[in-house]
């Protein structure tokens, strides 16, 4: 990240304060009937990290040189800093933060069993790239099942530039706008995977299939979506209006997408009438833009 510099004096506050927290027995070290502080000594975090005594001494009184990347991820573990932290402490050092693991297809927990508790809430877990990794019967009713579909089936941005089908379940005069969303968020998701090959050959395939997207892609538009307002042409109950309110989990990575109906509108009855009616009464609507 260019243009960062190291902030000593902050970076040898937090360093202290850091190491203040931990308990020897919590790093695996013997409190001692001698020891003066709750926390680690300084040589025990340099010995932790691998380090010298003198170097990690200076880092906390504001006078060593800049850190590696290297030997901050070696304090962050000696230190037992939490994401937030680790990535705090690498900005303090002048370094962009590492980039988080990438949960892939792999559902967090709790976000599955927030799904179970919202029986009757239309509601879906989406990968940052836009693939339907999960969804409630709610969501199954009303957009469709598209959580089995392999590879790129059931990834929404996908099928928004690929799929005419799934364009004709919104109003045309709103086209554009959902194209210009996807892409939006899914540049800011490209960017917090920093080359990560998915990423990249989603892009590659998008650009090579659509027009549009190729159009879009170079206007370098980012914002990550967390609130829009959409009404779906659904085959059954007709036009429904929804708000989608997007929760993101801790890194990012997936989300938990909230149809719910917008205050003033025939919504909720439209959504109790799917909900009775089921899913086999219908063909397959397209999912959510």
């Amino acid at each position: 990240m260019s243009g960062m510099t190291i902030n000593r004096r902050e970076l040898a506050d937090f360093l202290r304060r850091s190491r203040d927290r931990v308990r020897p027995q919590d790093a695996g070290l013997l409190a001692g009937p001698r020891r003066r502080t709750p926390g680690l000594r300084r040589e025990e975090v340099a010995q932790l990290a691998g380090m010298s005594a003198d170097y990690y001494i200076r880092l906390e009184q504001a006078r060593g040189p800049q850190p590696s990347p290297q030997i901050l991820a070696s304090l962050a573990r000696a230190l037992r800093l939490s994401g937030d932290e680790r990535d705090h402490l690498h900005l303090l050092a002048g370094h962009r933060p590492p980039a988080a693991g990438l949960a892939g297809d792999h559902v967090e927990p709790g976000l599955l069993h927030l799904l179970d508790q919202l029986p009757t809430t239309p509601a879906q877990i989406i990968g940052d790239l836009g693939d339907v990794l999960a969804q409630n019967e709610a969501a199954r009713t009303l957009l469709g099942g598209v959580c089995t579909v392999s590879e790129y089936g059931r990834n929404l941005v996908w099928r928004w530039f690929t799929d005419p089908d799934q364009r004709a379940a919104y109003p045309p005069q709103e086209h554009a706008y959902y194209s210009r969303l996807h892409v939006a968020d899914l540049r800011a998701a490209v960017g917090r995977r920093a080359g990560d090959p998915a990423a990249a050959r989603l892009v590659t395939r998008l650009r090579a299939a659509s027009e549009e997207f190729a159009e879009l892609w170079p206007l370098h538009e980012v914002a990550v979506r967390r609130h829009t307002r959409m009404r779906l042409l659904h085959p059954l109950v007709g036009p429904v209006d929804l708000d989608c309110q997007v929760l993101l989990a801790p890194q990012g990575e997936q989300r938990l997408v909230l149809f719910t109906p917008p205050p003033g509108t025939d919504t909720a009855g439209k959504l109790a009438l799917l909900g009775a009616v089921g899913t086999g009464q219908f063909g397959q609507p397209a999912s959510s833009p």
